[in-house]
């Protein structure tokens, strides 16, 4: 009888403290998957590192047959390499897990349990606080979710991790969307199956720093808006529509006064303001076009999510 596969996709960029850490966890877990009679490979996904990840993922994988890499030409970002994990593997279960191990690798098992035991196609895991994070990120980090709830078809859960065990089925939905601008938790809901969502308590990095400051996590956020609402396009046109609407009746009540109680027109401080504020909001709504716009503009270039510099060859059966 043919064993169970799980591969591990892990996306690395500047990881040289984190992945000894990681190997030492992940290998544990192997080793209890393997009781189970259920095989456990781990493909290291290394976006454009710039430190020594490639060197030590290179080593740990000439150490263990069941490590394996990619490596990318240039940094692409992560959702290019969890895009990439996706499409150079093969395991009858797929998880994507943060070498940091934020991702917690002991929730593998359970997560297993519930795809074999309870039907489920896939189990995500959701974070129940943001413990140790900065007050301020993770109050925006609620904001959105508040927001992006209100305004997406797409059921998005707050506290999300990407990581998550997936039936193959559910690998080969995602990998159907090839669009260029990717937001990985989008797709995810989008796909829809049954899935079971995990809580556990926010784990900080073991080693290094994070990558995403709070410019990086507001660009991210604004792109899974674009990427999964048009309300923002509402609402510019409900804005222009509003301030149409106001500024025609404050012409009639200008006529008025000049009309009725011969009330000159004066005001030159208070005009410039209006100018202003109405300027500001003009250049607020063109703003969100430009942005779909763009979006559009990268789309129609059809160029490569990703790029391969070089990847190892010991097991073609997995790249």
């Amino acid at each position: 009888m043919k064993k169970e596969k799980i591969s591990v996709i892990v996306p690395c960029y500047n990881e040289e403290e984190s992945l000894p850490y990681f190997f030492k966890e992940i290998e544990k877990i192997s080793e209890k998957f393997a009781e189970k009679k259920v095989m456990l490979e781990v493909l290291f996904v290394d976006d454009g590192s710039k430190d020594k990840t490639l060197k030590i993922i290179k080593d740990l994988c000439q150490e263990n047959k069941w490590l394996h890499y990619i490596s990318f030409s240039r940094n692409f970002g992560k959702e290019a390499a969890i895009y990439a994990g996706l499409e150079n593997t093969d395991g009858d279960y797929v998880t994507i897990m943060d070498a940091d191990l934020q991702d917690p690798p002991k929730l593998l098992l359970e997560m297993y349990s519930y795809i074999k035991d309870e039907g489920y196609d896939a189990v995500g895991v959701r974070r129940s606080n943001r413990k140790g994070e900065p007050i301020v990120r993770s109050f925006f980090a609620n904001l959105f979710y508040k927001i992006i709830a209100k305004i997406s078809k797409t059921e998005m859960i707050s506290g999300a991790r990407d990581y998550r065990l997936m039936k193959k089925q559910v690998v080969d939905a995602i990998l159907q969307m090839k669009e260029y601008n990717r937001y990985s938790k989008g797709l995810f809901s989008f796909v829809g199956f049954k899935t079971k969502w995990l809580e556990y308590q926010n784990v900080e990095r073991v080693a290094g720093k994070t990558k995403w400051n709070f410019w990086k996590l507001l660009l991210y956020a604004f792109d899974g808006i674009i990427a999964f609402s048009t309300a923002p396009l509402a609402i510019s046109t409900f804005l222009g529509i509003l301030f149409c609407i106001i500024s025609f009746i404050l012409i009639i009540i200008i006529i008025f006064k000049t009309l009725v109680f011969g009330d000159p027109v004066n005001g030159w401080p208070s005009l410039v303001c209006i100018i202003f504020f109405v300027s500001g909001i003009q250049l607020f709504c063109m703003g969100i076009s430009s942005a779909y716009l763009s979006k559009t503009y990268l789309e129609t270039k059809k160029r490569p999510i990703y790029i391969i510099k070089e990847k190892d060859e010991k097991d073609k059966d997995i790249l």
